[in-house]
């Protein structure tokens, strides 16, 4: 008798686009745009929103097609395997392991221990002292929330999903609280009379250099758009749930998006903005006053656990598919019968821990964006040699709007990769240095692959 896997429903999927999308990006980005090197005009600032929203939809429906033609889970991982060479596949589950999943859930568990971290010590920069090392307060907690999410997912495929389902419920509510407060709170704070209308610097900055760099600070508050094409192969009636997942949870996260930076500079003026990498404390603190707007900040924190757990789903997926498929790797690629990736989980948190003793905020987020960005170039465009091949199963979704989903998107990405070859061509040499070892491991477990 077969045993039957337990598979992820349509809600999980939309909510781990939702969670992957809403982290520390939309909470960051705007303290860099707002500089006299960036975009520092408001009009300007949520067109650039509304834009990357357009063009992650734009890309969510070409992967609704992709990733139903492929049909199977992993993400870039097997969609450039199919697509193009199993190379670029290997390379791409590699960046996606060490870069896309493990980078970001450090840095999503730092910001939400930035954020927990007045609910527990009132120190300036505190940090424990163990075996001579000195760890920032911060980090502790950041490993502890790693840590708590595996033990969820370990436990299989349900219990990870309504705990998936619950928190970022909890997000959405406490999201939707936090865009009130300023009218709940009217008069009790200064507000910073900012013009949201366009001004006569507008069009220039839309059309500038500048503004193709604030994009990838955008594109990767909006990375995560992809989420559920990780799970397609766990997923129930993938031709039906994975294009609603991938549109819907879109859509909502766009509108958050606009919300929360009208918000943002509505209450907070562009100096108190700048730099800040806690816009939610910054904002909260500006209406509540201190002690209410710190507790509702650390509070706030609980809800970016979301996207830590939306990572854990999706991240091991792609350890898991390398493991099917080298021999070498063959340990990842064990499932329960509950359906958790066990050995993936470990090892993906294990990379993760690491990898917040090595953040450098700023270019770390620079880095993933560019990175991550070229290989969502590749998966979209890989559409038209599907089309080519015009061998799609009946089961296949075809993408809204092509060709010109596709290039609208293609058109944006590469536009924003040619502002980092010409202002910060380091980005490139640190892909370049990244992608070597793929290459050598690929090219050594070569000959044992499946």
């Amino acid at each position: 008798m077969s045993i039957i896997k337990q598979k992820y429903s349509r809600s999980v999927a939309v909510n781990m686009v939702i969670a992957n999308m809403i982290g520390t990006g939309i909470f960051t980005a705007l303290g860099f745009q707002v500089l006299g090197t960036g975009i520092p005009d408001p009009f300007t600032i949520l067109v650039i929103w509304v834009l990357g929203g357009i063009i992650s939809l734009c890309g969510a429906t070409v992967y609704g097609e992709v990733a139903t033609s492929i049909n199977k889970s992993g993400g870039e991982y097997a969609f450039l395997s199919e697509l193009y060479h199993p190379l670029l596949g290997f390379i791409s589950g590699w960046i996606s392991l060490i870069v896309g999943f493990s980078a970001a859930i450090a840095s999503l568990s730092i910001a939400a221990g930035e954020y927990f971290l007045p609910l527990v010590s009132s120190a300036e920069n505190p940090a424990v002292h163990f075996l001579g090392l000195e760890i920032p307060f911060t980090k502790i907690i950041a490993m502890i929330i790693i840590i708590v999410v595996v033990a969820v997912h370990i436990n299989g495929v349900r219990i990870g999903g309504l705990f998936q389902n619950a928190m970022t419920f909890l997000k959405l509510g406490l999201i939707l609280i936090f865009l009130m407060m300023p009218l709940l709170f009217l008069g009790s704070y200064e507000a910073s009379e900012v013009s949201f209308a366009p001004s006569e610097d507008s069009w220039d900055m839309i059309f500038s250099l500048p503004f193709a760099g604030a994009l990838v600070w955008v594109m990767f508050a909006y990375s995560g758009w992809n989420a559920s094409t990780y799970i397609v192969g766990s997923l129930e009636n993938p031709r039906r749930n994975l294009p609603f997942s991938l549109i819907v949870g879109t859509l909502v996260v766009t509108l958050i998006y606009f919300l929360l930076n009208f918000v943002f500079m509505y209450v907070a003026t562009f100096d108190e903005l700048a730099l800040q990498v806690d816009l939610g404390n910054v904002v909260a603190v500006k209406i509540l006053g201190d002690n209410f707007g710190l507790i509702f900040s650390a509070i706030f924190s609980i809800a970016l656990i979301s996207g830590v757990s939306a990572m854990f789903i999706a991240g091991p997926r792609v350890a898991q598919e390398i493991g099917k498929d080298y021999k070498l790797f063959e340990v990842l690629g064990k499932q329960s019968i509950s359906g958790a990736p066990k050995m993936a989980l470990y090892v993906l948190m294990l990379i993760s821990i690491l990898m917040i003793y090595v953040l450098s905020f700023q270019e770390l987020i620079e880095y993933i964006g560019v990175t991550l960005s070229i290989f969502s170039l590749l998966t979209v465009l890989g559409v038209f040699i599907l089309r080519r091949r015009k061998n799609q199963a009946d089961s296949v979704v075809k993408s809204w709007g092509y060709p010109i989903t596709p290039l609208v998107f293609a058109a944006f990405s590469i536009w924003m990769i040619s502002y980092f070859v010409q202002m910060k061509p380091i980005i490139i040499v640190w892909f370049l240095l990244t992608i070597v070892p793929a290459i050598v491991i690929y090219y050594v477990t070569k000959s044992h692959k499946r």
